[in-house]
């Protein structure tokens, strides 16, 4: 069979010529590529696909070969096709909700196929911002919770004036950071909002996640990444700060505490109108009473700063902070010092610092800059400071753009699996993936995770399983056995099971658990997800041609009390 190439690229006229050879092993009788008005494709790994490709007549007959030209529009669907299949780009939002601050943004982000050895995992290759939003203070009412009301309007005027609708949002975050997680009301704003927001959009908050949002939203990993040295980024917002130590793009740890610059506020008048617990803690440390209502002394609020700046200032130095301020953390502090090479700076805070802002807010952010800028004038740190591009909206572009990562190509999904699922329990098994590993190792380090976990009955769980080794099916119907062997007494059955494979192997483990060893519950199983410190996952549709799932990977921290993450 012959085909018309021309005005084609040679790398759409080996897929094209992929394509039709494939489609000829399905083929109703010889000489024929049939598909009703259509040309065949084969999608993926599943085999041959009709979908979307129109033509006129393309055949062999007994007597001779020929060929009818196909149209420019039709190559044109082709080529389309096929870029779909290894390329997705997503509209994602990120809506940041902070204690000093609200804000949103939308982005594009760009992912493609990584083409290595066949690989079928996404990589971003591209993000753009591509709207964003005026900053709100964060409204508060009298009780001190958070005014859903208020933030409500905020972000249906956002969408409206972005020209961008709810459904036209593939994925993305609302993230409440600092000490808005606090509020009573805060997981409820955060599902609400999320719930409103787009059809694959997660509610996430946490100091963890909120210290790697603002190190890749800031540029400091792009920019650890660019000169191969070591940054040290602090985000200073309005109720906490959060540190990340970054080596060579990779994040080497975290810590945050609880210092910001809206601890202390005042109306016109110099009267307290909010004071947060850090404050009240330093300001007892310090014999000092600070009360609502009642005019402040101004030597007390700097006594006060000076505190909470001192205690910042060591963290930066990497030292231990001492006495009262210990009570501040909110997370452990760094395992062990790793010099630095740069200081960088976001959140509010920040500019001030760059001297980017000089409007005064009825709070404490200018002063507790001003102080930490003297550090490195005074010597007391001795790193240079370098500017990573973004200052208040670090966070929320990281929510808009560092999020969200895509399965590979080669996944599983149980035929009437409810997609998408949201704050679904991560459980890492360490599996020997030895040559010689057995199905009873297998379930024995999952049944162990399983019983650490308190599951309730029709919880959904998801897996992180790390592969090592061939892909050989002894090797794979191993682990499938393994898995079944673990999962089918476990307290979760009856719910749908999720498997995270770092290895393209997501669809051959899925279908040997469901169709060979005849598992009872309904399979989700994805590749090309690598998971590391977070807890919890959201896993969004299918994304069509490419058949690969959006998921976000997040920690979970609301008014539960603050955790250790």
């Amino acid at each position: 069979m012959l085909l018309a190439l021309s005005g084609m690229s040679p790398i759409q006229q080996n897929k094209l010529l992929t394509i039709s050879n494939q489609a000829a092993f399905t083929r109703p009788r010889p000489g024929w590529v049939e598909c009703g008005d259509s040309l065949g494709a084969v999608d993926g790994p599943s085999g041959f696909s009709c979908e979307g490709l129109n033509r006129k007549e393309l055949h062999d007959s007994d007597e001779d070969d020929h060929i009818h030209e196909i149209s420019i529009d039709e190559k044109g669907a082709i080529a389309e096709y096929i870029w779909k299949i290894d390329n997705i780009k997503l509209t994602t939002v990120g809506i940041d909700i902070g204690s000093s601050t609200s804000h949103l943004m939308f982005a594009k982000v760009h992912l493609q196929r990584k083409t290595q050895m066949l690989s079928s995992q996404f990589v971003v290759i591209d993000r753009e911002i591509i709207w964003r939003s005026q900053i709100l203070l964060t409204p508060f009412l009298p009780d001190n919770t958070i005014d859903a009301d208020r933030l409500r309007v905020f972000i249906e005027d956002a969408y409206l004036e972005s020209g961008l609708a709810a459904a036209d949002i593939d994925s993305g975050a609302v993230i409440l950071t600092g000490e808005a997680i606090k509020r009573s009301n805060a997981s409820a704003i955060a599902e609400l909002f999320a719930a409103d927001s787009g059809k694959f959009v997660c509610a996430s908050a946490g100091h963890y996640l909120e210290c790697i949002l603002a190190a890749n939203g800031s540029g400091a990993v792009a920019l650890s990444r660019k000169t191969s040295r070591t940054v040290l980024h602090v985000d200073i917002g309005g109720g906490t700060t959060k540190l990340a130590l970054i080596k060579n793009g990779e994040i080497l740890g975290t810590c945050a505490i609880a210092v910001g610059g809206r601890l202390i506020a005042q109306d016109e008048e110099g009267r307290l109108v909010r004071i947060d617990d850090s404050a009240h803690l330093m300001a007892k440390a310090q014999g000092i009473k600070l009360q609502l209502g009642e005019q402040a002394n101004a030597a007390d609020i700097d006594s006060v700063i000076d505190a909470l700046s001192n205690a910042v200032i060591a963290l930066i130095q990497q030292k231990s902070v001492l006495g009262t301020a210990q009570e501040l953390y909110l997370t452990p502090p760094f395992l062990e010092p790793v010099k630095a090479d740069f200081i960088t700076f976001s959140g509010g805070v920040s500019e001030y610092i760059y001297r980017r802002e000089n409007g005064l807010f009825g709070d404490i952010a200018q002063p507790l800059a001003d102080n930490i800028r003297r550090a490195f004038f005074d010597g007391r740190i001795t790193v240079p400071m370098l500017d990573p591009g973004q200052g208040i909206r670090a966070t929320v572009i990281g929510a808009s753009q560092f999020t969200v990562q895509v399965s590979g190509r080669t996944i599983h999904i149980s035929d009437g699996t409810a997609l998408p699922v949201h704050n679904v329990p991560v459980l890492a098994p360490t599996l020997s993936m030895d040559e010689s590993f057995s199905v009873q190792s297998v379930a024995e380090e999952i049944s162990l995770v399983l019983s650490r976990a308190h599951l309730h009955k029709g919880q959904p769980i998801a897996l992180a399983l790390k592969w090592r080794g061939d892909p050989h099916y002894s090797r794979l119907r191993n682990l499938a056995e393994g898995i079944a062997l673990a999962l089918v007494t476990e307290p979760g059955a009856g719910s749908t099971i999720i498997l995270i494979v770092d290895g393209d192997i997501g669809k051959t483990l899925g279908h040997i658990i469901e169709h060979e060893l005849h598992f009872p519950q309904k399979i989700v199983s994805i590749d090309g997800i690598q998971l590391r410190a977070f807890d919890y996952v959201d896993i969004g549709e299918a994304i069509q041609p490419s058949n690969a799932v959006p998921v976000v990977i997040k920690s979970l921290l609301f008014s539960t009390g603050q955790q250790n993450l």
